[in-house]
């Protein structure tokens, strides 16, 4: 049976309820004490949520969907300030400051408080959508490396309307900051299409996207359906496109690479490595982290994925942790080491709750032996 019916529910319901907590909320804010003013409030705030629902649903323009989430995302953000709000006003009751103990006063403080919570996690989400963090890791593999190997991991980019040539700018300092010898890009490297990244003409910002032995990535769900016209795009900007394929880098290590799972003809992992030598450093990049298990048995020493987001906005960080065997950050299984990015752009909307725009940088030692 499908599960599809439930789920439909299940977020239907969800936005009734986060609905009525903003209609609520804003006739708390405004002070509306008449009834039929609290009700045409709550029609109109159903009417919006219902409504962009409906639009979304049908797909009748592409804009639609962002326009959607944007506003599901002040539904809920309005939800978690009245949470803090709740709890802020349970505080100070109980503090032995005699204002508080006034129910207007307290009310009056609140109506000053909730505002500011709200813009608050806006700045919050929009900061950690936009500032990115650098992660730092030293991993040591099972097999000899004859030198250490300095690797960028980025992936999720999505480069399109939100996300475009100041954020590129800003990775390739980074990458040149941290002195990288190899980047690595696991898929979602354009936001469905080339429409955005060609308009605003960012491939001389991608070009700066360097290392010394080079920048592979593959491809992600948002860029299988057009993948030849962003294969194209990004190979044009100097980036090894990768689709079950495997280089010898530098005499030293293999750089594994295979598309989505959307692309119904990629092949099977253990298929794949049959093109390089497993007795040698294999990295993989993969972009979804849903094969852990079965790629822990295999001969692979780096996986680097990406997709999950790290859940984008609370409590979605909570959700992929459930969903995956490793959602975020590193972990290793067996003799395979993993590192799951919450990316470095973000999907849909500009805000992120839980998570933070991120660049890895992965130190690779190899096995040193005795004697």
């Amino acid at each position: 049976m499908s599960q599809f019916p439930i789920i439909f529910f299940t977020v239907w319901a969800a936005v009734q309820f986060l609905s009525f907590n903003l209609a609520r909320g804003l006739a708390w804010q405004g002070k509306m004490r008449h009834v039929w003013a609290r009700r045409g409030l709550l029609l109109m705030v159903l009417a919006i949520s219902n409504g962009l629902m409906l639009l979304a649903f049908l797909r009748l323009h592409h804009h639609i969907f962002r326009i959607n989430a944007i506003w599901l995302t002040v539904l809920w953000f309005v939800f978690l300030a009245t949470v803090l709000a709740w709890i802020v006003a349970n505080i100070l009751r109980r503090s032995r400051v005699a204002r508080y103990q006034n129910a207007d006063l307290l009310q009056a403080d609140l109506r000053k408080i909730a505002p500011v919570l709200v813009v608050a996690m806006f700045g919050l989400g929009w900061f950690n959508a936009y500032v990115p963090a650098v992660r730092r890791v030293v991993i040591e593999i099972d097999k000899p490396m004859a030198q250490p190997v300095r690797i960028a991991m980025v992936a999720d980019t999505h480069l399109g309307v939100l996300v475009g040539k100041r954020q590129l700018d800003k990775l390739a300092n980074i990458l040149n900051e941290e002195k990288v010898d190899l980047v690595l890009m696991p898929g979602d490297i354009m936001d469905d299409d080339i429409a955005a990244y060609t308009a605003e003409n960012m491939k001389p910002h991608l070009q700066k996207i360097r290392a010394p032995l080079g920048v592979f990535a593959t491809l992600g769900n948002h860029d299988v359906r057009e993948g030849k016209h962003i294969t194209q795009a990004i190979e044009s900007a100097g980036i090894r496109v990768l689709r079950d394929e495997a280089v010898w880098v530098d005499n030293r290590f293999w750089v594994v690479g295979r598309p989505d799972n959307l692309d119904a003809e990629r092949l099977p992992t253990a298929q794949l490595l049959q093109k390089a030598n497993v007795q040698q450093p294999i990295f993989l990049l993969d972009h979804r982290p849903d094969g852990v298990l079965a790629h822990a048995k295999l001969p692979i020493d780096l996986q680097v994925s990406g997709h999950v987001h790290n859940g984008q906005i609370f409590p979605g960080n909570w959700v992929v942790r459930f969903l995956n065997e490793i959602h975020y950050g590193y972990a290793k299984r067996g003799n395979t080491h993993f590192v799951v990015t919450s990316g470095y752009g973000f999907w849909g909307i500009p805000f992120r709750l839980g998570s933070q725009a991120e660049v890895w940088i992965i130190d690779v030692q190899g096995k040193k032996t005795v004697g």
